[in-house]
């Protein structure tokens, strides 16, 4: 008799987009060897409008994840980062663990989510996911393409805006500086953290 298959730890949604573990499903990634669920928080509840990463402009040493925003969102709390603040006191559809995304969450986000069917940046890292599943490769202007998910889709109800978003990514180079993903063609840019951008929160789901 042959032995059955192993069972797996979750099942998990194949379209982008998809209800999934109190949010919307939007990709998957590797974190310390192990494989998650990436999943984007209602627009409602789970967006925060225009606010500073952190007013005071200090280096934050636990904030230099590409990929795990819950540690990077702590460390910005603890140095006193309203918006991470915020994020972390979120309880949204019976979870708690939202948090701001980190650059390769957020990025997963805009391949797999891209509201409009404009051309994409092609320039420096824009597409480039080492933490991704499968890894991610640079931006051609076509694509990603829009995503099929008319509910993401530019006046849907859980449309990204054309607009840029906070990572919880510090810059390691500049530590006045924190990641930006935008939602208008893919690019990624450091500015200020004084500056006003939006938050997005997300959340992870361990696959095995």
């Amino acid at each position: 008799m042959n032995a059955p298959a192993p069972a797996t730890a979750i099942d998990i949604p194949t379209i982008p987009g998809t209800p999934f573990a109190g949010g919307y499903y939007a990709g998957r990634f590797l974190l310390d060897g192990r494989e998650y669920a990436n999943i984007l928080a209602p627009k409602a509840v789970g967006e925060h409008a225009d606010t500073p990463w952190n007013k005071r402009l200090n280096e934050v040493a636990g904030a230099l994840s590409y990929i795990d925003g819950l540690a990077n969102t702590r460390a910005m709390a603890a140095a006193g980062s309203a918006v991470a603040q915020w994020a972390l006191a979120q309880r949204i559809n019976g979870h708690d663990d939202w948090h701001i995304p980190a650059l390769d969450q957020l990025e997963l986000c805009y391949r797999l989510l891209k509201p409009h069917a404009d051309d994409n940046s092609a320039w420096a890292r824009a597409g480039i996911n080492l933490h991704s599943v499968p890894q991610g490769h640079p931006y051609t202007r076509t694509h990603p393409t829009q995503t099929a998910n008319p509910v993401f889709q530019l006046d849907g109800d859980e449309a990204f805006d054309e607009a840029w978003f906070w990572t919880s990514t510090q810059d390691a180079g500049n530590s006045g500086c924190a990641w930006l993903q935008s939602f208008g063609n893919g690019s990624q840019y450091d500015v200020h953290e004084s500056g006003s951008c939006r938050v997005r929160l997300v959340r992870r789901e361990l696959i095995r």
